[in-house]
């Protein structure tokens, strides 16, 4: 047996050996991106560019956008390597982060700005720069109802007589008269007829919603009317006319199945087909806070996929239990077939970025249960934003994209309490106040944006939503689906009455609902900065507190969630004393407006009645052209009106008819704006008077003047809106 070897005391090793740390190599730091949550932000940046873009007083051009792409790949640079120099210790991890998430939303920023750019390139196209009248020729694309309840045609491939192809706007748009429209023509037909056209109009004041923009964006370049018959050119042909073809054929056959508005806003439901739906219908429904159901939005959308996989999802369980062996779990085969059942609803209803964007987020969240991934998240929201902002950039502005993610987020904020409080209650409650609470919560969300956009508020939205949404999703929507898929068979006539017996209650709750007393209140229109500034801070104050749950303790959260609030209490402030513009005149001279103590008064009880009707809703005012006209305020002969602008010293003079330009000389006057809705003569070129007539209205558009310190200060939608293509600049 061998003795153990014993080491002498001079080998054993020293105790600062022993106490001596042993360096290790560090695990690899988490990315900050990941560790913030980035993926909720992702819309947020993009959208940070796109409202920087539209918010430049000038169209970009290659400098700007170099500039860009250089600032970009300095952002990138600097995220790349903080992690890096954190590692190396030139700098702490605390910095480091700051640095990468700094990165990352500067990159995003340039990301936004570049996307809006490309986009606005990509859809460019000739606007008509004077008012044309004579043969239109083109190929139908698209018909609906205006606002004044004519029947409306879309033109693409469009000829116009002696206009270059160049120069020739890529769509036009044009109302029919009654007559014109009685033999409409189907999308897919080339047509002709005979008609007036004219550039998209400027806003009603600066400020005001700008429909040329929402023209570029669209590809119109010219709107007008025709009074002529249409005329069929070529008939359609194959492709994607077809779809159109078919579409227009079921809303037809489910409108005369079920008859008059109930079989319009079934068909509309279905198709997407709204043509047949009545301006009085639509007031009713807005006024009753019911007009988001007759547009194809996430709700229909939701519902739809929702009836679809709940139905096959049980129909799948219970053959499971019957002994049907399934190679796929049953909640992701049924989660495929909504989503291609989505897909179809989708492509039946000719798209749009309306229902675009309710597919996308149905789609996202049906993705989530294919990939094992929570449904309903702030992230499936976000990546939902994410990818509608990549295609449509301009959606950003547009109230129905606001509305639809502020109720969706509200909602999935109150899923957390609900699933908590919910456990403790009888089941025959939850779902009465699962109703209740979504569409409070809901309603709250989006009065705002609502009312800002169209300065209405419906009083008693929540009372038309609870009686009207519980039929839509238990009748309405799945009689829908029961009458597509028994439609080939010729069995859709009992799920078609069912589906009317829903729209006609819900035209009746519209009904009733706007019928109550105060149904409708008039707000006004905030200023610029209000809508930005909720936006930001809804945003900032929901993340932040959200991260603030994960991340207990920690304050930065909390200050963020704070300011978020800050802002958003400071957007109210803004807007609740604001004042609107003590004169507003119209963009061609036809009208002009005072500010009085009873409210806007405008010159003249008719003519240019788009416009007065715009100013009225904007000032929160609910009165007519006729009633606005008859406030106290104008005196003298009704081609040459005249008014006194209170507390300054001023005059207004508007000045129209046949040979107003010839009596301007006799009304200009020191301390005397006028106006004339046609050119000025005889004046020369320094009058005593602030002149402001056709001529120098067609360079700036419509106008409002305030007054600071005794002196008109005036605002022009040209000044409003910068140089940009939609605008002729």
């Amino acid at each position: 047996m061998t003795a153990p070897t014993l080491l002498p005391p001079t080998s054993l090793p020293a105790p600062a050996a022993i106490a001596a740390p042993v360096r290790l190599a560090r695990p690899p730091r988490p990315a900050a991106a990941a560790r913030a949550g980035l993926v909720p932000w992702l819309p947020v940046g993009l959208s940070s560019g796109i409202g920087l873009w539209f918010a430049l007083p000038f169209q970009p051009g290659a400098r700007f956008y170099l500039a860009v792409a250089v600032v970009a790949v300095l952002a990138l640079w600097v995220t790349t390597r903080a992690r890096r120099w954190a590692e190396t210790g030139r700098i702490g991890w605390r910095l480091s982060d700051a640095l990468r998430l700094a990165g990352w939303a500067v990159l995003l920023i340039a990301t936004g700005l570049a996307l809006t750019g490309l986009r606005s390139e990509r859809v460019a196209a000739p606007v008509l720069g004077w008012r044309y009248y004579g043969p239109i020729e083109g190929r139908v694309v698209a018909i609906d109802r205006s606002a004044r309840d004519r029947m409306r045609i879309t033109l693409d491939a469009v000829t116009l007589r002696d206009l270059p192809p160049g120069r020739t706007p890529g769509k036009v748009r044009l109302s029919l008269t009654d007559a014109a429209a009685e033999d409409l023509p189907v999308p897919g037909e080339r047509v002709m007829l005979t008609g007036h056209l004219s550039p998209p109009p400027g806003p009603a004041s600066p400020g005001s919603f700008d429909f040329r923009r929402f023209a570029w964006f669209e590809g119109l370049g010219a709107v007008g009317y025709s009074r002529n018959p249409v005329l069929t050119v070529t008939p359609p042909e194959g492709g994607i006319w077809a779809m159109h073809r078919l579409q227009m054929t079921l809303a037809e056959a489910m409108r005369a199945r079920i008859g008059g508005q109930s079989g319009a806003v079934a068909a509309a439901l279905m198709t997407g087909d709204r043509s047949g739906i009545t301006e009085a219908t639509n007031e009713l429904m807005r006024a009753s806070n019911l007009y988001h159901i007759i547009s194809i939005s996430g709700l229909h959308m939701g519902m739809l996929a929702g009836f679809i996989y709940a139905a096959l999802r049980l129909a799948l369980v219970g053959a499971q239990g019957a002994g049907l062996r399934l190679v796929w779990p049953a909640h992701k085969i049924a989660a495929g077939v909504a989503m291609l059942s989505a897909a179809g609803y989708l492509w039946l209803a000719d798209g749009g970025v309306a229902t675009e964007r309710a597919f996308v987020m149905v789609a996202v969240m049906l993705a989530a249960i294919l990939a094992d991934r929570r449904a309903i998240s702030l992230r499936s929201v976000a990546l939902a934003a994410t990818i509608i902002l990549i295609l449509n950039p301009e959606a950003l502005g547009s109230p129905g994209f606001q509305m639809s993610f502020a109720a969706t987020v509200a909602l999935i904020l109150i899923y957390g309490p609900w699933a908590r409080v919910s456990p403790a209650l009888p089941w025959w409650l939850r779902p009465v106040l699962m109703l209740v609470i979504s569409s409070l919560v809901a309603g709250l969300s989006t009065s705002p944006i609502a009312a800002a956009h169209f300065s209405r508020m419906a009083q008693y939205g929540l009372l038309a939503n609870l009686l009207a949404v519980p039929v839509m999703g238990v009748l309405v929507m799945p009689a829908g689906v029961m009458a597509a898929l028994l439609a080939p068979v010729g069995l859709a006539g009992p799920a078609l009455w069912v589906m009317g017996l829903g729209t006609s209650w819900m035209l009746a709750v519209a009904a009733f609902v706007a019928g109550l007393n105060g149904a409708v209140t008039a707000i006004p229109m905030p200023p610029a900065p209000v809508l930005p500034l909720l936006g930001t801070g809804s945003v900032l104050a929901v993340l932040a507190w959200r991260r603030g749950q994960m991340r207990p303790g920690v304050s930065a959260p909390i200050l963020a969630c704070g300011s978020g609030i800050g802002l958003v209490l400071a957007a109210f402030a803004i807007w609740m004393t604001a004042e609107r513009p003590q004169l507003l005149i119209a963009p061609e001279g036809e009208a002009v407006g005072l500010m009085t103590p009873e409210g806007r008064a405008v010159s003249k009880p008719t003519g240019g009645s788009f416009v007065v009707e715009t100013w009225l809703i904007e000032d929160g005012d609910t009165a007519t052209q006729e009633v606005s006209a008859a406030r106290p305020a104008w005196s003298g002969d009704k081609r040459a009106r005249e008014a006194a602008i209170g507390g300054t010293g001023w005059r207004v003079v508007h000045l129209t008819g046949k040979e107003a330009g010839l009596r301007a000389a006799g009304h200009c006057a020191a301390q005397v704006i006028l106006v004339i809705d046609e050119v000025a003569e005889g004046l020369g070129d320094d009058p005593p008077c602030r002149l402001i007539d056709l001529s120098s209205l067609r360079r700036s558009g419509a106008l409002a003047v305030r007054f600071r310190d005794g002196e008109p200060q005036i605002e022009s939608v040209a000044d409003a809106g910068g140089r940009r293509p939609w605008a002729g600049i």
